[in-house]
């Protein structure tokens, strides 16, 4: 037996080391799969979930094959549990403190670095700041691959640099020297504008907040934003601005190529596609452009040696970010000016609430113009509820187009175009019952009964588009329906018949005009779509002011206010016989229009919210889903936050009242629970929070919740 045992042959195992019971086997794990780089051998992968408890780094082991294209900033593809995930190399270290062995990197998808350190910065204070998760932010922050234009970034990368010393010479016309920009005399009417300006163009970093009292010609707001961004350009600096929409860039790209070449701009907007979009970040990203412009996820933009951030009409919901964590651009930017020391300037036709937080705090300050300025520049206001106009038509409280506003169409409709606002898109957007005036509903689903298109077209639903051809109001019994509400379509209709001859243009839903030409028409836009008018509106008819202000919400007067002067500034001045007719009663917001003062109504709602602790004075967390598990996070929340001595001001759980129909995303018997808290413990509890809702993710504790912070339309 001792014989044949030793005949017989060694395994041939590495270092000849035999397999037992106390010498335990070799790690064969440790010899299989690729040789990893002899340099920072170790890469920190943010991967791309949505899920809260994996927002973190994970080590990933770079083979050598990939050491040279494996740098931070890149997309690679790695194994995730059995997946196949994306994610950005965060950075590369020597040692992973992970405490087992790596799996290896599977793939660089691209080797151009996407993910600056700035916005890799960023993003994770905008992760905190609305307690969610970064890879959320970088799916906005980062727009998708277009790999077929990556073959000409390092080629540009290379003669980005070259460009960059000769950043005052690039202004296009030879008289816009810096002393011609700082002095411009659109800026000149305000106060402190001319010296924001010299500010900016000597490399500082001012901080303004201004109401631009025109929305067309040289000295509208596109040309005012221009002259501040070639001062910024001026100084050898990049500039990045956001406005809400398309037409609003469209305005802003025409003014800013007049003052510099069109190669130093790059625009960034979804709605152009995402090959122009994606080449025009890598420009950014390559140098080769150093001005920005483009809608909210442009707040992201990778601006080499950023010097200036612009913001206009932060009040406009379109600034809003529609996925999570619902970032606002306006807070973003102002995040993204802190972190680079930047300047910052907040302009619109009306100053929001969270501004004029800010120039209480002393943040930023005021560029306003002198009211002598205001009167020359702004239309004549008028009102037809106030007692004047109501001696002179009894009954103009109650017509929906008094005398005042016939009389201003008719005399404006002789020197040019007139602009009708009205509420409400279609033609008959809502019904109600004849005898009891209440909402008429659907029999099938609950949702609002319309007239699409015609009087005599049958009634149905907007959420399912049933028709209702035997309704039955279920209150009274009544069968009979009459107009709610009047919409776009009806408004241009009755105008039509009764300017017979005159052209009559509509702009609203799916057919918004950004422009018309100086003839003389009837121009009927719904609220926020209001086109420009070459040299101006002649008039302008503000109708159904008080629907906008009874909507139950919040910021109704707010947000009233706003697209009223929005519309306002399309009007000639009073000088040119520029005239405004409202129709509304006599309130606050009327006040604010009829004087020119959007700062002295700011002031007025922060005052009235403070009093009220009511957001902006304070911060407010919004917490979504079935009752279970709301009341399950914010015990778990409350009980975090104990130790820390900081009990939130709650309300809620109440049931979310749905505006649209019921789906799989909108589940009809959600509750919503508010939370309240300070400025001051902001930071503490948006930590607390996002920590609950990671540990009950993992968990598994009960079913997701939505958690939205600072949401506009929650109250």
């Amino acid at each position: 037996m001792v014989a044949d045992d030793a005949a017989q042959p060694l395994l041939d195992l590495p270092a000849a080391v035999q397999p037992s019971l106390l010498q335990g086997f070799p790690d064969r794990k440790q010899q299989s799969g690729p040789k990893f780089a002899g340099h920072l051998p170790v890469a920190r992968v943010l991967v791309e979930s949505s899920l809260p408890h994996l927002d973190r780094p994970f080590d990933y082991g770079v083979p050598a094959t990939l050491d040279n294209e494996a740098q931070p900033g890149v997309r690679v593809k790695v194994k995730f549990n059995g997946q196949d995930l994306s994610g950005f190399i965060i950075e590369r270290v020597a040692e992973s403190d992970a405490g087992h062995s790596l799996l290896p990197l599977a793939k660089v998808v691209s080797p151009v670095p996407v993910l600056t350190p700035e916005i890799r910065d960023l993003a994770t204070a905008v992760a905190a700041r609305y307690a969610g998760t970064v890879s959320d932010v970088l799916r906005v922050a980062v727009p998708p691959r277009v790999a077929r234009l990556e073959k000409t970034f390092p080629a540009a990368r290379e003669s980005g640099g070259a460009q960059e010393p000769a950043a005052e010479a690039a202004v296009r016309q030879p008289g816009n020297t810096r002393a011609d920009v700082t002095g411009h005399s659109a800026w000149a009417d305000y106060r402190n504008g001319p010296a924001f300006l010299r500010h900016l163009s000597e490399g500082g970093a001012p901080r303004a907040v201004m109401n631009p009292l025109r929305g067309f010609g040289t000295s509208g707001w596109p040309h005012l934003l221009a002259q501040a961004v070639a001062a910024a350009f001026e100084s050898g600096r990049g500039a990045l601005v956001v406005v809400p929409d398309n037409r609003d860039l469209d305005l802003l790209e025409d003014a800013v190529n007049g003052l510099l070449p069109e190669d130093a701009v790059a625009r960034l907007t979804a709605e152009d596609g995402p090959t122009p979009r994606y080449q025009n970040f890598l420009h950014l990203l390559a140098g080769t452009a150093r001005v920005a412009i483009g809608t909210r996820s442009a707040a992201y933009a990778p601006v080499k040696d950023l010097g200036l951030v612009v913001c206009w009409d932060d009040g406009d919901d379109l600034h809003i970010e529609q996925r999570a964590p619902y970032a606002h651009a306006r807070e973003v930017l102002l995040l993204r000016a802190e972190q680079a020391g930047a300047a910052c300037l907040l302009a619109g036709h009306t100053r929001s609430t969270e501004v004029q937080r800010l120039v209480e705090t002393g943040w930023v300050l005021p560029v306003e113009a002198e009211r002598n300025v205001v009167r020359r520049t702004v239309p004549r206001v008028v009102n037809t509820a106030d007692s004047f106009e109501q001696e002179r038509d009894p009954l103009a409280r109650i017509a929906r187009l008094p005398g005042a506003a016939w009389r201003a169409a008719r005399e404006g409709l002789e020197r040019g175009p007139v602009l009708v606002q009205v509420a409400r898109a279609g033609y008959v957007p809502s019904l109600v019952c004849e005898t009891c005036r209440e909402p008429a509903r659907c029999g099938t689903c609950q949702g609002p009964l319309a007239l699409a298109a015609g009087s005599s077209a049958v009634p149905q639903c907007r959420w399912c588009s049933t028709p209702a051809l035997e309704w039955g109001c279920s209150h009274c019994g009544g069968r009979r329906l009459r107009k709610g509400a009047t919409g776009v379509m009806r408004t241009a209709e009755e105008l039509g018949r009764g300017f017979p001859g005159k052209t009559v243009i509509t702009s609203s839903g799916d057919h918004v005009k950004a422009s018309v030409g100086p003839g003389k028409s009837l121009v009927v836009a719904t609220v926020g779509a209001e086109p420009v008018a070459e040299g101006g509106y002649a008039a302008a008819l503000l109708l159904d002011g008080d629907s906008l202000l009874r909507r139950e919400n919040l910021r109704a007067g707010e947000d009233t206010v706003r697209r009223w002067f929005n519309a306002a500034a399309l009007v000639r001045p009073a000088s040119d016989h520029g005239l405004v007719v409202i129709t509304a009663s006599e309130t606050s917001a009327v006040g604010a229009l009829l004087r020119w003062d959007p700062p002295g109504y700011a002031r007025r709602e922060l005052s009235l919210r403070t009093e009220l602790q009511l957001p902006p004075a304070v911060r407010i967390a919004s917490v979504t889903g079935p009752r279970a598990a709301v009341e399950h996070f914010t015990a778990a929340a409350a009980a975090n936050l104990q130790p820390a001595g900081i009990s939130l001001r709650t309300a809620g759980p109440a049931p979310v009242l749905l505006s649209g129909p019921p789906s799989s995303r909108r589940v009809g018997d959600d509750v919503r629970t508010l939370l309240f808290f300070p400025y001051a413990q902001a930071a503490a509890v948006t930590r607390v929070l996002r920590a609950t809702r990671a540990a009950t993710a993992a968990k598994r504790s009960a079913e997701p919740v939505q958690l939205r912070l600072d949401g506009v339309d929650v109250l």
